[in-house]
């Protein structure tokens, strides 16, 4: 409608002035089209051009959510609930317990990983005591041995000085003594290799297993606290001790972070203005949630990608005919000044318009001349989308109060 007052008063008025004023014209309803084609065919054609110029290098957004991150309170595991902590609305600090699910498994697990320590170390103690009654075996043994081999030695000196003091069954019977003295020996000797075996192999292992399975049993009863992973309000939190929970089927409420979303809005603008919509851009939105109001926003990121164009790999191929909808350029925007969103609730919905400027790159002189001029004539008709958002601001509560729908 501006651009359309705006292109009557430098054309069609003119036109209308010249034929009623210096023609002596009389212009009727029925000669209206005819007298004044010229100047309706150019308020046409410069209506037409304001609104591309105007819309294109300042686009407006009609979707502009405050988004916010939500935070799933789920376990680690499915379980009973033992205990609850907080209720439903209440706002918590990192680190606080929320609910506890029962552990009876768990500490049963960790009792008798702590038993299995105990006995370990008993085991080990009397492994000691055997190292030791093995050691004393070793000397009998070698003691034996060297007693039998004495007496071998001995008793070979006196046959070969006379062979009639002894016989050969003798000293059969003396080198069988001694080989039966030495397998005793290799065998005290074997088995302390098995204690030591024992002492510093087997119930060390058997130790590090059980306190494997003690940390792991004390790691699932810390588990069973869910935690609050960071400062926020507890939303949709209706758990009582004896439901319960599933990390998949069954989560136990939502947790909203305190700062999540605070001064940061999600806008959507036209694919068309994919090349307008830059870094640093100034904005304005208005909220139906704090009516009246046009908080001024800037640019602070722009998704380089298209939501449309995405693609899971299936067993079908992509048909682009299945994607009638075309997406949208999104664009976050922050506020400018601190604390001026602070009312809006987070998730409201606004709309909103973002303001091409050239004014740096006139000053720097990338742009000069003509194209300086025009391309300041084009930031200057970035009034008629901020007069439009005023306007919006003033007509949203009655359309949302009056005319619902």
């Amino acid at each position: 409608m501006l651009e359309l007052i705006f292109s009557a008063l430098i054309t069609l008025l003119p036109d209308y002035i010249y034929r009623t004023r210096y023609q002596g014209k009389q212009i009727t309803l029925f000669t209206f089209w005819y007298e004044l084609r010229w100047g309706i065919t150019a308020c046409v054609a410069l209506t037409l051009t304001l609104i591309t110029v105007i819309f294109y290098f300042h686009p407006i957004a009609s979707n502009v959510i405050s988004a916010f991150r939500t935070v799933s309170i789920i376990s680690d595991r499915p379980g009973r609930v033992e205990e609850v902590y907080v209720s439903n609305d209440q706002k918590v600090k990192a680190g606080e317990p929320i609910f506890r699910l029962e552990t009876s498994r768990q500490r049963a697990a960790a009792e008798t990983a702590r038993r299995r320590i105990v006995e370990i170390d008993a085991g080990l103690l009397l492994a000691k005591s055997e190292l030791d009654a093995a050691e004393g075996n070793i000397q009998n043994a070698q003691g034996a041995l060297l007693k039998a081999r004495d007496e071998l030695q001995r008793r070979e000196e006196l046959a070969q000085r006379n062979s009639t003091v002894v016989t050969p069954q003798e000293l059969e019977a003396l080198r069988a003594t001694e080989k039966s003295r030495e397998g005793l020996l290799d065998a005290a000797r074997a088995q302390r290799d098995v204690v030591q075996a024992r002492i510093t192999s087997l119930l060390p292992a058997q130790r590090d297993r059980a306190e494997a399975e003690l940390a792991q049993a004390e790691a699932e009863i810390k588990k069973a606290t869910v935690l609050a992973g960071t400062d926020g309000t507890v939303r949709q939190f209706l758990l009582k001790p004896g439901d319960i929970v599933n990390p998949i089927l069954r989560p136990a409420g939502i947790l909203v972070p305190e700062e999540s979303g605070r001064g940061r809005f999600v806008a959507s603008f036209q694919q068309i203005n994919a090349q307008v919509i830059q870094v640093g851009m100034i904005a304005e939105i208005t909220c139906a949630s704090l009516p009246l109001t046009v908080i001024p926003m800037k640019v602070t990121q722009v998704q380089d990608v298209i939501t449309t164009g995405q693609f899971r790999p299936t067993d079908q191929l992509i048909e682009l005919q299945d994607r009638l909808r075309p997406g949208t350029v999104l664009a976050i925007l922050e506020v400018l000044y601190e604390d001026q969103a602070n009312e809006i609730p987070r998730g409201s919905s606004c709309v909103g318009v973002a303001y091409t400027s050239h004014a740096a790159r006139i000053e720097s002189g990338e742009i000069s001349g003509i194209s300086a001029l025009l391309m300041r004539l084009v930031d200057s008709m970035g009034i008629a989308n901020a007069i439009v958002i005023r306007a919006q601001a003033l007509v949203l509560p009655i359309r949302a109060i009056v005319f619902p729908g």
